[in-house]
């Protein structure tokens, strides 16, 4: 709210008419909390940071440099729309092609942030490449030769263009933004982080968000951040008030029975499914097809290609559950879910904050189910204890689940016999591609529909 009382819209935030008219035109209707907090300081220019630089020809005065943020919020409530209109007004005021680069944890969410920085800077013009792996490098040097404004990717394949790709380099940038901040200062990424940091100016804004912070940011914010703005605009490691999250304690042997139980009584949800592995994204994607459900796996064993494949295919509604491993529990931002449920425990229970924020986002309501057995408890009290609260029961009467019992374990008996001999034919072929597993399974639960749901009303 104002200082009058009156609520605060993209406008009074200090944007101009322009990305006002985008955010008009995305259905964006009021700007969320982290936006309310975090824009205006990403806007503000802080004078004590004017300096004299020498642009190749002569010297010029920059006139103040804006603060840099370290922004905390729950997942879905709005944290790209944060950083990036900001930085889009800024290119508004000095335009200038690579000026500001995005690093990311996951390939997805770097996608989905350059398509959120394109729908945004649409009526200016605004052009983003996405460096990410599993793509041809030939195709995104020469994405790069063509110079965007905006350059979004993964820590590891950014750097290698830095270090290979002729004629580019992030010399000239204004902006610097880690998303998912926590997740980018892990030690799988802490060697890419310091090249990149090693090749990129000094002077410049650097913004970092999350939903979850650790103990790593304070260690990059004395590296590289001057002064910077810290905005906790939740509690840390809240979940939003949206969300109805459950839990069912269940027997180990009884896990896939429970998993089928639910997705049945919420067959018209569209549903995200969190396993461990990636062979478990393949086993339970089968599992469920042989039953008749439309799933589809995603994991960090597939080739791009085939990740962007499942997503469009989950987004579009072809799919309704999606059966995936952490590489999807990370930003990405699906309207349509309704509900998310945890097959396996996360062992990190800050992962459990971002996987059941793929549900209730900005401001929709969701459900959250964790499946736990006995080999689960303390990981789940973990996550009880992280998020400051008790979940309620998940109402299920074991005699309704187990009619399901015969069915399940046959279609799981199938889809393992599926996966052996897939897996001789790749060793055979040396290749193969998980996709082939869909025509098969497709078939069988044709036959098994009818059967499946004359076993539910027994």
């Amino acid at each position: 709210m104002e200082e009058d009382g009156s609520p605060q819209t993209f406008k009074t935030l200090g944007l101009k008419e322009e990305l006002v008219e985008s955010c008009e035109i995305l259905g964006w209707k009021a700007p969320t909390k982290i936006q309310i907090e975090a824009i205006p300081f990403a806007l503000e220019v802080d004078f004590g940071y004017s300096k004299w630089s020498f642009t190749g020809k002569n010297f010029v005065l920059a006139i103040g440099v804006g603060k840099d943020v370290i922004g905390l919020a729950q997942t879905g409530s709005g944290k790209t729309g944060a950083f990036a209109l900001p930085i889009l007004q800024a290119l508004l005021d000095a335009p200038q092609r690579l000026f500001a680069c995005v690093l990311s944890p996951t390939r997805e969410l770097a996608i989905q942030i350059s398509e959120q920085f394109e729908a945004l800077g649409s009526v200016i013009g605004v052009k983003c490449t996405v460096l990410v792996g599993g793509v041809d490098m030939t195709q995104q040097a020469i994405s790069l030769g063509k110079r965007p404004h905006i350059v979004v990717g993964t820590p590891g394949r950014l750097l290698d263009h830095l270090t290979n790709t002729k004629g580019f380099s992030l010399r000239t940038i204004k902006y610097l933004v880690l998303d998912e901040a926590d997740r980018l200062l892990n030690l799988e990424f802490e060697k890419a982080i310091d090249d990149i940091l090693k090749v990129i100016p000094s002077e410049r804004n650097t913004f970092l968000f999350s939903a979850t912070m650790t103990k790593k940011v304070s260690k990059l914010q004395r590296a590289c951040l001057r002064h910077p703005v810290k905005i906790e605009a939740d509690t840390k490691y809240s979940t939003v008030d949206t969300l109805n999250q459950q839990y069912c304690f269940i027997p180990a042997k009884h896990k896939d029975c429970y998993l089928v139980y639910i997705l049945n009584e919420k067959q018209n949800f569209t549903t995200m499914v969190f396993t461990r592995t990636c062979e478990s994204t393949r086993l339970l994607s089968l599992l469920l097809r042989n039953i008749g459900m439309r799933a589809i796996p995603i994991s960090g064993q597939m080739s791009q290609d085939k990740r962007l494949g499942a997503l469009n295919r989950f987004k579009a509604g072809d799919c309704n559950i999606l059966i995936c491993t952490d590489v999807a529990s990370r930003g990405l931002d699906i309207p349509s879910v309704d509900m998310v449920i945890n097959y396996n425990i996360p062992t990190n229970s800050k992962d459990y904050v971002h996987r059941v924020g793929r549900t209730a986002r900005a401001g929709r309501s969701g459900m959250a189910i964790s499946l736990v057995n006995q080999y689960e408890v303390a990981w789940y009290m973990q996550i009880e204890q992280l998020i400051g609260k008790k979940l309620p029961k998940y109402p299920a009467e074991e005699a309704e689940v187990l009619v399901f019992f015969e069915r399940t374990s046959d279609a799981k008996r199938i889809a393992l016999a599926k996966i052996k001999e897939s897996n001789g034919n790749k060793k055979r072929k040396k290749g193969g591609d998980d996709d082939d597993d869909d025509n098969e399974a497709e078939g069988f639960a044709v036959n098994t529909k009818k059967s499946f749901r004359k076993s539910k009303r027994r």
